[in-house]
């Protein structure tokens, strides 16, 4: 834990256990989006279930990736088992009105009860895949499975976004697919073990072209050197 700049402190996390490692990267970085992941077992019953190790890849086509985990005894999560090769999943995005009941279906419920129909948590047929989505949901995403990469114990799974359903109260211009970003209220993990933020604090700041950049810098530059010979 050296770093020689003392104002900061350095961790090898190839040399630190598994929990301290958690603990350090969770509290880091942050917010991170929350995917609700549904899917179905080979009985059809629905799985749902919370991951916040969870991102866009791309958009061309879209990808997201999420992380989930191993039980304890180091045997799959229902949501992994439930997504082979090729199958369809659905990742619904989390309001801060859905974020109790989000946190109730990440309870370890065996796999013959579903978190939807446990409790209680309406469901809405998908468009384009046979996996339900949450039907109070702000905005879902339709995917279905590419490539599942495994990293020592992280399994990552990689799917091609092929639908989104999203709140039509939510979406500014549909000709112009302008969608009301902070209409969707979504929430994002922090640190700790129960660590919630909102995008309720945005701000926006505007790309400039090299251009505009090099023209800033040419009048700064110039600013500094008229003070210099003042």
């Amino acid at each position: 834990m050296t770093d020689p700049d003392p104002r900061f402190t350095h961790f090898d996390l190839t040399a630190l256990p598994h929990a301290a490692r958690y603990k350090l990267v969770t509290a880091t970085v942050v917010p991170r989006p929350v995917a609700w992941v549904s899917t179905r077992n080979a009985a059809g019953t629905v799985n749902l279930a919370p991951y916040s190790f969870f991102g866009l890849m791309g958009s061309d086509p879209p990808v997201v990736a999420f992380a989930p985990g191993n039980r304890p005894d180091g045997t799959p999560k229902d949501t992994a088992l439930n997504i082979p090769a090729g199958a369809d999943f659905t990742v619904n995005l989390v309001s801060r009105e859905l974020a109790g009941v989000m946190n109730a279906t990440a309870t370890d419920f065996p796999a013959s009860l579903g978190e939807p129909a446990t409790l209680g948590i309406e469901m809405e047929n998908g468009v384009q895949v046979a996996t339900p989505r949450v039907r109070a949901s702000p905005a879902a995403l339709e995917c279905r499975e590419v490539q599942t990469v495994l990293i020592g114990n992280t399994r990552i799974i990689l799917g091609e976004v092929i639908g989104l359903t999203v709140r039509s109260d939510t979406i500014a211009d549909p000709e112009r697919h302008h969608i009301h970003t902070a209409a969707l209220d979504l929430i994002g993990r922090t640190g700790g073990r129960g660590g919630y933020t909102t995008i309720r604090d945005g701000f926006e700041m505007a790309r400039i072209s090299f251009a505009q950049w090099e023209q800033q810098w040419k009048l700064e530059h110039a600013a500094q050197t008229e003070q210099k010979t003042d």
